[in-house]
């Protein structure tokens, strides 16, 4: 490895103008910890808030932008014996993946799965952290329960239709044109709305209603979401694109025995990372390889031009993941 290596950062709160390449020091692997030459990044929700200065990085967590990438692995620090140099992975991080070299917890590193590229594989770690953990840990989804998701077409939307349908739940879903929509059918949902045009609280009840439904929108959708669930159904907060605050009559909570929950991912400990690491590794990265799921891949960037795929991302324009070209 070199000393040094250009990396993307946020050089103050603000809009995505505020991206830019510098160079700084390659990070060296701490205890448990693996040092990844990336060749692609995902790019997230999350790294936006951050940039807008709505969303800090962890105690001890490099201030870069950047939750997820692939690569070949470089270095290990002491203690790890799960991976070795030459390994091609993907992987969750702490932050720092706009960058040319990122450490990360070896548990929190998964193999490239058959069938996928590089660039494909860079897609996987984040979005499918959070659904497993949200839909199958916290939500408890099953076969045969019907499972609605909002925002069908963004990363998370379209790894959530391929995952409930993989594992037998009828997938519903929320999108905002005819383009999006029909891509969310085509992934597996039995249901696709677009919300600017219908509304999904009755088109939903008039099925009986979502035994679990999947938000990140928040704002006015979490009473309309509480409306649409069926008895005992539960609600999945991950995000709030609309909103943290809102008005709600509890009494619906009581009649239908709902249950309402949430997470955030980033801030959850090492250890709760690498356990879903591993049920994703059995249960999950099997369907990849067979090609049963996929990340849907929207845009490419080059590393210098993360500014041009922040903007991308929040035009809502994307259908499924947006990724930034790092190494060779």
């Amino acid at each position: 490895m070199t000393e040094m290596m250009r990396a993307v950062e946020i050089t103050g709160a603000g809009g995505p103008d505020v991206l830019q390449i510098t160079e700084r020091p390659v990070p060296q692997p701490a205890h448990g910890q693996v040092v990844i030459k990336v060749a692609f990044a995902g790019v997230n929700r999350p790294d936006a808030l951050q940039r807008a200065g709505l969303y800090d990085p962890p105690a001890g967590a490099s201030d870069l932008p950047g939750l997820e990438a692939s690569g070949e692995v470089v270095a290990v620090g002491a203690g790890v014996s799960e991976v070795a140099p030459g390994d091609m992975v993907c992987a969750l991080l702490p932050g720092g993946g706009y960058a040319e070299y990122v450490a990360t917890p070896a548990a929190h590193c998964l193999p490239v799965p058959d069938r996928l590229s590089l660039k494909e594989a860079a897609c996987l770690p984040e979005t499918f952290f959070t659904v497993w953990s949200n839909v199958f840990g916290r939500g408890g989804l099953k076969a045969g329960e019907k499972f609605l998701v909002h925002g069908g077409s963004s990363g998370i939307g379209t790894t959530a239709i391929q995952l409930a349908r993989a594992f037998g739940a009828r997938v519903f879903t929320t999108a905002g044109s005819a383009e999006k929509c029909e891509a969310c059918l085509r992934l597996g949902a039995e249901i696709a709305i677009n919300y600017r045009e219908e509304d999904f609280v009755e088109r939903i009840r008039a099925e009986g209603g979502a035994d679990l439904i999947l938000d990140m929108v928040g704002g006015d959708y979490i009473p309309r979401n509480l409306k649409t669930l069926a008895n005992d159904g539960r609600l999945v907060q991950i995000a709030f694109l609309d909103g943290p605050k809102v008005e709600v009559n509890f009494v619906q909570l009581m009649t239908k025995r709902l249950t309402m929950t949430g997470s955030t991912l980033r801030p959850q400990s090492d250890l709760a990372k690498a356990r879903i690491a591993e049920d994703l590794r059995e249960a999950v990265w099997p369907l990849i390889s067979a090609g049963r799921v996929a990340p849907v891949m929207d845009q490419e960037f080059a590393l210098e031009n993360a500014a041009d795929a922040h903007t991308r991302m929040e035009s809502s324009g994307h259908i499924g993941k947006i990724v930034l070209k790092v190494g060779g």
